[in-house]
């Protein structure tokens, strides 16, 4: 029976260790590395050939996209196992295996989940308090509103810069 070396990175434990884990993970010092979604992003080790996650319903495709990202970048063939625990999961998750496209993945997403709050805490779902617009059937005109926004701001600094000048100088000259 061979032995497996194993790290554990915990997201409250000081940057020295996770990043001692890290480094004894990318040097093959330690085989199967636990973490947090601490990994999602930065982490290149081309040697990380399968990755696990649990309750992968809690996790927006996009985020999940990345996870799988990170194991498959060296020669050997990798491996995403994606465990949910509800049948509407299942479902989604599939959608993920059908596609590599992160951008059309997120647009799936936000389709399924929503947009979540605005201002708040929760990350997905409906929520009544953007009654007029939808972010996924509504984007373009929302896109068109925040370019008039933008104009209109730009132009309210442009007559308040005049307006100063104009004074200034009529102070000067009297």
């Amino acid at each position: 029976m061979a032995l497996i070396w194993w790290s554990l990175v915990i997201v409250h434990v000081k940057s020295q260790e996770k990043d001692a884990a890290m480094e004894a993970f990318k040097s093959g010092k330690t085989q199967v590395l636990v973490s947090t979604t601490l990994i999602e992003v930065g982490i290149d080790i081309p040697e990380a050939s399968m990755i696990v996650v649990e309750h992968a319903e809690r996790y927006g495709m996009a985020q999940l996209h990345q996870l799988r990202g990170r194991v498959g970048r060296g020669t050997r063939p990798a491996t995403c196992i994606l465990l949910g625990s509800t049948a509407h999961s299942l479902e989604r998750l599939k959608l993920l295996e059908s596609s590599t496209d992160g951008f059309y993945l997120a647009e799936i997403d936000l389709k399924l989940r929503g947009p979540g709050e605005v201002l708040g805490k929760r990350q997905s779902g409906f929520l009544p308090e953007f009654g007029l617009a939808r972010l996924d059937e509504d984007g373009p005109i929302l896109e068109q509103a925040r370019s008039a926004a933008e104009v209109f701001l730009l132009s309210c600094i442009i007559l308040w810069l005049v307006h100063t000048l104009h004074s200034s100088l009529f102070a000067l000259l009297g």
